[in-house]
């Protein structure tokens, strides 16, 4: 029965916006052309600031940089208990949700996912944000400078996902 109503949803809500836009006597397609050209006039003004920290994380990750901070960071990641083989993941996923997945299923690979690290770092992938990433899209798209309080309270709400997942990972395990 779910996956019926999972089947039909989509088919419904766009003949529902159709058939009420009808009604409303409004021009259907007009309305839906002006919708399509503000949204590729977003991804235009977007595109540069996506390109340029999808080209930062392929270069952080093959120039082992990212490896090397690692290194750097595991003594005071192992006082906060955060194993070092989640460093990695913990960093790029600040920045990218695509580049962090891939680093999660080398943690499944590795170490499998049931394992302490598995769970850790699927909790870890529901309960952090892409901070950099979001506040460089949402807030560069409006052209918005001065994000005050944003980036600390991302960073804080971050750490709190981070501690939730290694807290969560090591009591069901």
């Amino acid at each position: 029965m779910i996956q019926w109503v999972s089947y039909m949803l989509v088919p419904l809500i766009v003949s529902y916006i159709v058939g009420f836009a009808l009604l409303s006597r409004r021009p259907v397609f007009d309305d839906f052309l002006a919708g399509a050209r503000e949204g590729l006039g977003t991804v235009a003004g977007i595109l540069p600031t996506l390109t340029g920290l999808m080209t930062a994380v392929g270069v952080l990750r093959a120039s082992g940089f990212l490896d090397a901070l690692s290194g750097w960071l595991s003594a005071p990641a192992a006082w906060l208990h955060l194993p070092p083989q989640l460093i990695p993941m913990t960093l790029v996923r600040l920045v990218s949700n695509s580049a962090a997945t891939g680093l999660a299923l080398d943690i499944f690979a590795r170490y499998g996912p049931d394992s302490f690290l598995g769970m850790a770092a699927s909790v870890m992938m529901s309960s952090t944000e892409t901070v950099f990433y979001c506040i460089s899209i949402y807030f560069g798209s409006v052209r918005v400078t001065k994000i005050r309080y944003v980036l600390p309270g991302a960073l804080l709400a971050t750490a709190a996902g981070v501690a939730a997942s290694i807290y969560m990972a090591f009591f069901t395990n």
